[in-house]
């Protein structure tokens, strides 16, 4: 027990020994942590010090790298922005040695280099360069300038003027530039617009090449074309005055295909060469000289028309659809030129229009200052001359029904021979009644009715004038009528006013129906037959007799069927047995009326005969005497042809001698 004890107390000296060293060793470490804590401390406090003395100092050293990254960088653009100007003695030695010596392709590319040297300077906008922009686009504005001589050579090369005529007979195109120059052309002119454009302070509407090109194919086209021009003067004046012009004798068709020709050749050139916004000016630009000279040829054809207008209108017709054919061709195919065309072509347009009243007013006149007639009936020129000029306006249907649409209905009646002197009314009026929607050939028809109605009534108004007898009359207007019945159906008229044309028929084939005539013209005819018929009926009176129905001898037998021989036997019978129911008064009155129709029927077909009739009048007539007196003097024959027992005294003609004569009158 004591010896457990004692080793008890033995360890625990041992535990109590440990835990005292322990506890000095925990002292000691508390020691050191304290020590060590203030060493951090102060170490902290070092370096807040010393982050606080380098923080300035690396941020300087932020902003010097920055510094020198900006400094570097602008070297850089100074070197970039020096190296034109390092450049400018090799340009400019190349510029002044011109592209023949260097070659257009390397010629260009020191273009292009010092274009784009030109757009890094201005870029730049630093004064120190202004000096050195000055001299490169002077050095620019060289090399432009040597390019368009460059640009006027080649198109020199292929400007000899050439012959329209020969391209427009033979139907081959006109000729064009050549594609190999076309392409050195379409090169040099973008060069050329790009250096315009870098070069110049203002916004440019017309580049040297474009001017250059208009200059030189503009006078190419016009002294191509200036033969054309005076042939078509010299084709529009007539041997003989007097004679209406003919279609096709002036050469304005083939002067507007020669124009035609070579502006649709030269847009295709355009086209080709220059940029799409540049083709509708440069055209304009190149086509210019020429369309001068063909509105002057215009205006020279206009006052030919003017001072000839009642034989040369037809001209005026034909210029007005030549050249509205022209533009609106052009227009199809280019898009342009319509405009200063249809300006130039007014003037003849007014003085076509002008030719509709002045025609019928020359109608007027001529028919009132006429001093006689024929004696004989015969028709007077100016009938077929009238016909001519509506026969000749059908040949040119287009620009009459266009002019007509612009008179409007009865214009050419409205418009008086005052217009020619005041254009502006002439103009306001024809504005006033333009009707785009009309229907210009029936306007037509309705002038052609006004022509005919003013000269037949004109020639009937002078016929009543200077003709005493009714039936000189009738002939002469019926000639006029014939006349112009037959113009209208043996020419286009026919088909313009409403009635077909008939065709000669083949051998051995039955002719044609005949057209029905106008309704005016039936009038007219039916007038003159009333005319001439009225003397015939002076003398039909005369075969008018009275009889009582009380009486009842004599009738002359009706219906049933009777032979010839029996006929001719009962009528005898008949006229015998109502002579003889006759007094003596009363036959001397039936000898009376046979020896009066006689001497009048005889004069009639005497004059008949010297009368100066067209076929177709003298038929017609003949037929309308045979209507008024075969059946009447048939009856009064039947009636009292035993008058006279056969003798021949009163009674000079049986029905068939009658026939036979009324048969000749239409023959």
């Amino acid at each position: 027990m004591a010896a457990i004890l004692s080793a008890q107390k033995g360890l625990h000296a041992e535990e109590s020994a440990e835990v005292e060293v322990l506890s000095a060793n925990l002292e000691k470490l508390k020691g050191l942590t304290k020590r060590i804590q203030g060493s951090v401390i102060r170490l902290q406090n070092t370096g807040d010090n010393a982050q606080d003395s380098v923080g300035p100092a690396f941020g300087n050293t932020q902003r010097i790298q920055t510094s020198i990254s900006n400094v570097d960088r602008l070297l850089d653009a100074i070197e970039r922005m020096r190296a034109p100007l390092d450049n400018t003695t090799r340009e400019e030695r190349i510029i002044k040695q011109g592209p023949k010596k260097t070659g257009l392709n390397d010629y260009i590319a020191s273009i292009d280099r010092m274009n784009r040297a030109l757009g890094d300077l201005k870029r730049s906008n630093l004064k120190s360069n202004h000096k050195a922009v000055s001299e490169l686009s002077l050095l620019l504005k060289m090399g432009n300038t040597q390019l368009e001589d460059i640009f006027r050579s080649v198109l020199r090369e292929d400007n000899r003027p050439v012959e329209p005529l020969h391209y427009i007979t033979k139907q081959e195109p006109f000729p064009a530039i050549p594609r190999e120059k076309i392409s050195t052309l379409r090169t040099v002119n973008s060069h050329c617009a790009t250096t315009v454009s870098q070069t110049s302070q203002y916004e440019v509407k017309e580049t040297p090449t474009s001017r250059a090109y208009a200059e030189t194919r503009g006078d190419y086209i016009s002294t191509s074309l200036q033969n054309l021009s005076a042939a078509s003067m010299s084709t529009a004046r007539k041997t003989n005055a007097d004679a209406l012009y003919r279609q096709g004798a002036c050469a304005i068709g083939t002067y507007a295909q020669g124009i035609e020709g070579m502006y649709v050749a030269e847009y295709d050139n355009i086209c080709n060469i220059f940029a799409r916004e540049d083709w509708s000016p440069v055209l304009t630009a190149t086509c210019q000289a020429s369309l001068n000279e063909f509105s002057r040829t215009l205006r020279d054809l206009n006052a030919h028309v003017q001072a000839h207008l009642i034989t040369d209108c037809y001209l005026g017709f034909e210029i007005v659809d030549v050249v509205s054919t022209l533009y609106l061709n052009l227009e199809s195919r280019t898009g342009e030129l319509k405009r200063p065309i249809s300006d130039a072509l007014k003037p003849v347009r007014d003085t076509a229009k002008l030719a509709f009243p002045r025609l019928l007013d020359d109608v007027r006149s001529r028919i009132q200052s006429m001093s006689s007639l024929p004696p004989d009936g015969g028709p007077v020129p100016i009938v077929a001359e009238t016909m001519t000029r509506l026969q000749t306006m059908t040949s040119y249907m287009e620009p009459i029904t266009s002019l007509m649409r612009s008179l409007g209905d009865g214009g050419w009646s409205t418009a008086s021979s005052t217009t020619s002197t005041n254009p502006t009314t002439t103009s306001t009026s024809s504005l006033k009644s333009f009707d785009v929607g009309a229907d210009g050939r029936q306007l037509f028809q309705h002038y052609a009715t006004d022509t005919l109605e003013t000269l037949l009534g004109g020639l009937d108004s002078r016929a009543r004038a200077f003709h005493r007898t009714r039936a000189l009359q009738g002939v002469f207007l019926a000639n006029a009528v014939a006349i112009v019945d037959r113009a209208i159906r043996q020419s286009d008229l026919a088909r313009e006013l409403g009635s077909s044309s008939s065709s000669p028929p083949g051998p051995g084939t039955a002719p044609p129906p005949a057209p029905p005539p106008l309704p005016k013209l039936a009038t007219w005819r039916r007038q003159a037959e009333k005319m001439y018929t009225d003397a015939w009926q002076d003398a039909a009176k005369h075969l008018l007799d009275v009889q009582h129905t009380t009486k009842t001898v004599g009738r002359p037998a009706s219906g049933g069927p009777v032979t010839s021989g029996s006929a001719a036997s009962a009528a005898t019978a008949d006229s015998a047995a109502i002579v003889k129911a006759l007094n003596s008064k009363e036959r001397d009155a039936i000898k009376e009326k046979f020896r009066a129709f006689n001497a009048a029927f005889d004069e009639l077909v005497q004059r008949h005969r010297t009368y100066r009739m067209e076929g177709e009048v003298r038929a017609a007539l003949g037929r309308a005497v045979e209507a008024v007196l075969g059946a009447l003097y048939a009856r009064f024959w039947d009636r009292y042809h035993e008058i006279d027992k056969g003798k021949g005294k009163y009674v000079k003609w049986d029905k068939g001698q009658m026939n036979q004569v009324l048969g000749s009158l239409a023959g």
